[in-house]
C-alpha cells in the first residue's frame, strides 16, 4: 500500500534541499561555459602549444570518470601543501566549491566540443559576406559567427545541460547535501529506499522538464522559420502579374 503522508514528507524535505542543487548546477553551467568559450579559442588557434593543450584538456576530462575528478579535486589537492598555502584553499576546502570546480571543468571539456562543432558547420559564404559588408571582426563574430554557432549547437547543448543536472547529484559523495544527499540521509533513517528514490527522481524530472522547455523557447526564437503558422493569420496574397486572367 503507498503510504502518502510519508511520499509527501519526504517530497518536502528533498525540495528543502533543492537550492543546493539548483546553486551546483548554475555555478557550474556558468563556469563551465567561460572555460568553454577559452577553451574553444585555444583548440581553434593556430599555435601548436595553445591547440595542443586544449587538444589535452579535453581528452583527459572527457575520457576519465567525473567521479573520479571529484575525488582527485576534493580529495586530492588538500595534500599539497602549497595548495594549502595559497590564496585558492579558502575555496578549495569547501566541499561545495569542490563539487562546482569539478563539474565546471568536466563539463567545459564537453561544451566546447559542442561549441566547436556549431562552429564548424558556418557556411563560410555567410562569414565572407560579412567580411566583403566592411563589418569587423567583433562585429562578425557579435552579429554573425556567434548566433549562428549557437543555433547549431544548441541541441547538444541542452543534452549537455541536462547531463549536468543529474551529474550534480555525485556531489552527495563528498558530504554536499543536495537532494541525492538528504535522500541518503533519509534512507538511512527510514530503510525505505524505493520510495525516497521516487521522489528524488521526480524532482529531478521536474528539473529536466523545465530546462527542456527553456532550450525549446530558445530555439524558436534563435529559428523564426521553425515557429508555428498562427491559424488566424492571413494567407500571404500573391502579387498580380500583368496580362494575368482572372475570373
Amino acid at each position: 500500500m503507498i503510504d502518502f503522508p510519508f511520499l509527501t514528507d519526504t517530497f518536502l524535505k528533498l525540495a528543502a534541499a533543492l537550492p543546493v542543487t539548483l546553486g551546483l548546477f548554475f555555478a557550474s553551467f556558468v563556469l563551465g561555459g567561460f572555460l568553454a568559450l577559452l577553451i574553444l579559442a585555444m583548440r581553434m588557434s593556430r599555435n601548436p602549444l595553445l591547440s595542443g593543450f586544449a587538444r589535452g584538456y579535453i581528452l583527459i576530462f572527457r575520457g576519465s570518470p567525473l567521479m573520479i575528478q571529484l575525488f582527485l579535486i576534493y580529495y586530492g589537492l588538500g595534500q599539497f601543501e602549497v595548495i594549502r598555502h595559497s590564496f585558492v584553499w579558502p575555496v578549495l576546502r569547501e566541499p561545495f566549491f569542490c563539487a562546482v570546480v569539478a563539474l565546471a571543468l568536466c563539463t567545459a571539456s564537453y561544451t566546447a566540443e559542442i561549441f566547436r562543432g556549431g562552429l564548424l558547420a558556418i557556411p563560410a559564404g555567410q562569414i565572407e559576406a560579412g567580411m566583403a559588408c566592411g563589418m569587423s571582426r567583433w562585429l562578425l563574430l557579435r552579429r554573425i559567427i556567434a548566433p549562428i554557432m549557437l543555433r547549431y549547437a544548441l541541441p547538444a547543448y541542452s543534452t549537455e545541460a541536462i547531463l549536468l543536472v543529474k551529474s550534480t547529484a555525485l556531489a552527495s559523495l563528498v558530504t554536499v547535501w543536495d537532494v541525492t544527499g538528504v535522500a541518503q540521509q533519509i534512507i538511512q533513517r527510514t530503510y525505505r529506499t524505493m520510495e525516497v528514490f521516487v521522489c528524488a527522481a521526480l524532482i529531478y524530472l521536474i528539473l529536466n522538464f523545465i530546462i527542456v522547455q527553456i532550450y525549446a523557447w530558445i530555439e524558436r526564437r534563435l529559428t523564426p522559420r521553425l515557429r508555428p503558422v498562427e491559424a488566424d493569420s492571413p494567407l500571404p496574397v500573391p502579387p498580380v502579374i500583368a496580362g494575368e486572367k482572372h475570373d
